[in-house]
C-alpha cells in the first residue's frame, strides 16, 4: 500500500503540508498517489538517526551485514506484482524491463553479501615491527579500510530500481557499514516507497539499528540541498544530469567539512568505426546500432550518441543503412513529459547547427511522450568547431561524424569531454595503424569496448562504470560492481596497537581467515 509518507528510520512520517504526485507517461496523466515533501525537521531527525546508527552499524561483522542485504533482496521479491505495477505505471517502461531491473537489483545486493562474507575488500595490510633494524627501529603498522559515515543517495530517473532506492549506491554503502538516507526521485516515488518498505522490514527482521536507512520525498531541490549540507552526512551518491551532479559536487565542496560526491552524469559514448567494420560488416553494424540507439527510448547513460568514421563509400552506405533501419523501429514511451520535452528541444537545437544533415527523422504519428528517433551527420571539421554538437541529447538520438582521415579522427576524439564508454568496431589487425586513435579514445573513457554496443552494463567486479569528468566526478571509482564499495571507505593505519583492541581483520591470528598482505606477501597465514 502506498502511503505517500517519508520513512524516517522505521517510522512513517508526513509532517509537511506540501504534496505532489507522480505521472503515468503512457496514459499521459498524473497518478492518484500523493506524496508528502520532507520537512526540515524530518531531514534533521533522519540525519541524527543515521549518525547514531553509524556508531553501532560500522562495527557489525561482514556476515551480519550480509544477512541484512540478503534480507532486503528477499523482501523486494516479496513485494511481487505491486512493485512491478508501480514501476511500469510511473516510468512508462515495459513489464519485462521492470522484472529484469528488479532481478539486477536483487543480484547486486546478493553480490555485496558474498563480498562481505569473503572479506578481503577491507584490504588488510600488515607490516610487522623490526625493533633491531638499523639505523632506526621499524614500528608495527597495520592498515585497513573503514566506513566513512552516513551517505546521502539520490535516486535516478532512468533506473527506478537498479540505480535508485536499493540500487548500487545504497547497496554498496550499506555493505561498507554506512547508513543511507535516500532522496527519492520524484518521478517514481511510489516505487521508491515500496522498496523503502522492503529495506525497513529487512532491517527490523535482522536487528539492524534504527536509522540505518531512511527515505525522503521531494519534488524539488531543497530537500536534497539540505541533506548534502547536513554535517552528519559524510558522502553522496548521485546518478543523473551534469547540471544536477555538478551542483551537488560544488555544494558539498563548500561545506565547513567538505565531503565527497560520487556523481555519474552520463555521456555520448563515442563509437569509432574502423574501415574494416564498415567495408565488411557495415550493414550488420548499422542494424545493431539502430537497435542500440533506440533501446529503452535512448534513456541509457551508455546510449551511443556519437559514431565516428573516415569518409568512404562504406561510411556513406553505413549511414544510409543506419537511417533506414532506425526508421523501421517503433518509438518507445519516455519516462516523463519533462524528459520528452527536453529531448525534443535538444534534438531540434542540434538539428539546426551549421553543417548538419538529417539522416533519419521519425515523423509518423505516435502517442504522447513517445521519443521519435533521429540521426544526424556532420563533417569532422564542423563537429570540432561547434561544442554544441558534443552535448548529450537524452533519448533515441545519435550523430555520425565523417572524418577526412585518421588524423582528423584522432583530433575529434581529443576534443571530446570525458565519457563513460568508448567503442572500437573493426579488426584487431587494424590496431597498430590506428594506435593513436585508440590511445586517444582510451584516455577519454572509463570502459573501452571492442566490437560491441555500449548499452548494457554487466554487474561484476571487473566492470568500471565511471570516467573522466564530466562522465563522473571521480574517474577512479565505479558506480557499478562490487568495487563501488570503495567510494564509502577510507584507509586507517594502526601503529603499535594492542592486539586485543585491533579490528579482527588485523589481528595476528587472523580470526576471519582473510587474504592479507603480510610483510609484502599475499597470504591468509597468521602473524608469527
Amino acid at each position: 500500500m502506498i502511503t505517500g509518507k517519508n520513512y524516517i528510520g522505521s517510522d512513517l512520517s508526513a509532517l509537511g503540508k506540501e504534496t505532489y504526485t507522480t505521472f503515468d507517461p503512457k496514459q499521459n496523466t498524473a497518478t492518484d498517489w500523493q506524496f508528502h515533501e520532507a520537512t526540515k525537521d524530518e531531514i534533521e531527525t533522519a540525519a541524527l538517526k543515521a549518525q547514531e546508527a553509524f556508531l553501532e552499524y560500522k562495527n557489525y561483522s561482514g556476515a551480519r551485514k550480509a544477512e541484512f542485504l540478503v534480507a532486503i533482496a528477499e523482501e523486494i521479491e516479496a513485494l511481487g506484482n505491486e512493485l512491478i505495477e508501480a514501476y511500469t505505471r510511473e516510468s512508462g517502461l515495459p513489464e519485462g524491463r521492470a522484472k529484469g531491473e528488479r532481478g539486477r537489483t536483487m543480484g547486486q545486493l546478493r553480490a555485496f553479501a558474498t563480498l562481505l562474507k569473503e572479506g578481503s575488500w577491507v584490504e588488510a595490510t600488515i607490516d610487522t615491527a623490526q625493533p633491531d633494524r638499523e639505523p632506526l627501529p621499524k614500528v608495527d603498522l597495520r592498515k585497513m579500510l573503514l566506513p566513512i559515515g552516513p551517505i546521502g543517495v539520490f535516486g535516478s530517473s532512468n533506473f527506478p530500481l537498479a540505480f535508485s532506492t536499493a540500487g548500487g549506491d545504497t547497496a554498496s554503502a550499506l555493505a561498507a557499514g554506512c547508513p543511507v538516507i535516500v532522496k527519492s526521485h520524484p518521478m517514481h516515488a511510489a516505487t521508491g516507497e515500496l522498496i523503502s518498505s522492503a529495506i525497513v522490514k529487512a532491517a527490523e527482521r535482522t536487528g539492524m539499528p534504527e536509522g540505518v536507512f531512511s527515505n525522503l520525498n521531494s519534488s524539488g531541490i531543497e530537500v536534497g540541498k539540505q541533506l548534502v549540507l547536513h554535517p552528519a552526512i559524510k558522502g553522496v551518491g548521485f546518478t543523473g544530469s551534469i547540471k544536477g551532479g555538478t551542483a551537488l559536487y560544488k555544494l558539498a565542496a563548500e561545506r565547513e567539512e567538505p565531503i565527497p560526491v560520487f556523481a555519474e552524469m552520463g555521456s555520448i559514448n563515442p563509437v569509432v568505426a574502423l574501415p574494416s567494420a564498415l567495408s565488411e560488416n557495415g550493414t550488420d553494424w548499422a542494424t545493431k546500432y539502430a537497435g542500440s540507439i533506440t533501446l529503452g527510448a535512448g534513456q541509457f547513460c551508455t546510449n551511443p550518441g556519437l559514431i565516428l568514421g573516415i569518409k568512404s563509400e562504406s561510411l556513406d552506405q553505413f549511414i544510409k543503412t543506419l537511417g533506414s533501419e532506425i526508421l523501421k523501429l517503433d518509438p518507445s514511451c519516455m519516462l516523463h513529459p519533462n524528459i520528452h520535452s527536453n529531448y525534443e528541444k535538444g534534438k531540434e537545437e542540434l538539428s539546426h547547427q551549421g553543417g548538419i544533415d538529417v539522416v533519419a527523422d521519425y515523423e509518423a504519428d505516435s502517442a504522447p511522450n513517445y521519443g521519435k528517433q533521429k540521426v544526424l551527420t556532420v563533417a569532422g571539421a564542423d563537429f570540432m568547431k561547434n561544442p554544441k554538437l558534443h552535448e548529450e541529447v537524452f533519448g533515441p538520438f545519435s550523430v555520425v561524424v565523417r572524418c577526412d582521415d585518421a588524423n582528423e579522427l584522432t583530433a575529434v576524439i581529443n576534443r571530446l569531454e570525458g565519457q563513460l564508454t568508448g567503442t572500437v568496431l573493426g579488426e584487431a589487425s587494424e590496431f597498430e595503424s590506428f594506435s593513436q586513435t585508440i590511445d586517444a579514445l582510451q584516455s577519454r573513457v572509463g570502459r573501452i569496448i571492442f566490437n560491441g554496443v555500449p548499452t548494457g552494463v554487466e554487474v561484476c567486479p571487473s566492470m568500471h562504470h565511471g570516467g573522466p569528468f564530466p562522465a563522473s566526478t571521480d574517474s577512479r571509482f565505479t558506480s557499478v560492481g562490487t568495487s563501488s564499495i570503495k567510494r564509502w571507505l577510507r584507509p586507517v593505519s594502526y601503529q603499535n596497537w594492542p592486539q586485543e583492541y585491533l579490528p579482527d581483520a588485523l589481528k595476528d591470528d587472523n580470526p576471519l581467515g582473510l587474504m592479507r598482505i603480510l610483510d609484502g606477501e599475499h597470504t591468509d597465514s597468521k602473524v608469527g
